[in-house]
């Protein structure tokens, strides 16, 4: 499979093919609205406002599974970054990144790249690199910061 094949659901729960992206840098990661990490949403709100006329993509993706740090639906945590963080990159619905209920994309995305304490997603706001032929590149910690990733977007756009 390609990162491509996938299909994700929109705030509303509407199916989204990831192909729609095809050719493009993508940054998938997982977020959460009241955690200590949160702070990151203007960081990533800056890569995405640099390079997405470059052809560049943050795909958002909420997640609950720790610690209820995204309390809400996903329309209220959406409505809650941009409100907050002003946030327009896509941002998509809540879902599980680890355990019998996580979604079939972060299933794909550990398995071509693992953590530090293996395929398991540690924490919110970890991040995926992909490259422009659908490839995950690089693997970021959830603390590290968005302006940290800024020159290996560089590179691959």
């Amino acid at each position: 499979m390609k990162i491509y094949d996938f299909k994700v659901k929109d705030i509303y729960g509407k199916l989204i093919p990831i192909s729609q992206y095809k050719g493009k840098v993508l940054l998938v990661v997982n977020t959460a609205t009241e955690c200590g990490l949160t702070p990151q949403y203007p960081g990533l709100q800056k890569l995405y406002s640099d390079y997405n006329s470059l052809g560049f993509e943050i795909l958002d993706f909420p997640s609950n599974q720790f610690n209820n740090q995204a309390p809400g639906t996903s329309e209220e945590i959406h409505l809650t970054c941009t409100g907050r963080f002003g946030i327009t990159f896509p941002q998509f619905g809540k879902i599980d990144v680890n355990g019998v209920n996580e979604d079939p994309l972060y299933t794909y995305l550990k398995e071509q790249k693992h953590g530090i304490f293996g395929k398991k997603i540690k924490w919110n706001f970890t991040k995926f690199l992909i490259n422009r032929n659908g490839e995950v590149v690089k693997r970021y910690a959830p603390t590290v910061k968005p302006e940290k990733i800024d020159k290996d977007i560089k590179k691959l756009i």
